[in-house]
């Protein structure tokens, strides 16, 4: 009968929008503005075994401690060396600098990503 296609119609219709809703909060949760981003400026390849990255860290806590990994990658894209660098809490935007040491000449240095979960060993001792 129409009212009952009118009812399918509308459940269907608030169903699609619930879905959507929930479906773009998911994803700005997962891609929107994060907590922390950390991104390379700049490297310098110190010889066969070396490579120092300069990068900037933004976080919307200043008051929060940020672990970053730097790493080099070699000419066919391997990751060749890896650090984990504490940034102690300070500025909303901090500019550091780190020498990664590696196991194969370096091409490019680059930061992996940031993150507010310090792990317990990059904590200064108190």
């Amino acid at each position: 009968s129409p009212s009952s296609r009118r009812r399918w119609f509308l459940i269907c219709s608030v169903a699609v929008v619930i879905a959507g809703v929930a479906l773009a909060y998911i994803g700005f949760k997962q891609f929107g503005d994060p907590e922390v981003s950390g991104q390379a400026v700049g490297h310098e390849v110190l010889g066969s075994d070396a490579v120092e990255v300069r990068y900037t860290v933004n976080r919307k806590n200043s008051d929060a401690p940020v672990a970053c990994i730097v790493r080099g990658r070699a000419l066919d894209g391997s990751e060749v060396g890896r650090r984990e660098v504490l940034i102690p809490p300070g500025a909303v935007q901090v500019g550091a600098q780190t020498t990664v040491y590696t196991s194969r000449p370096p091409v490019i240095g680059e930061v992996f990503g940031c993150t507010t979960s310090v792990p317990a060993y990059l904590k200064p001792d108190k």
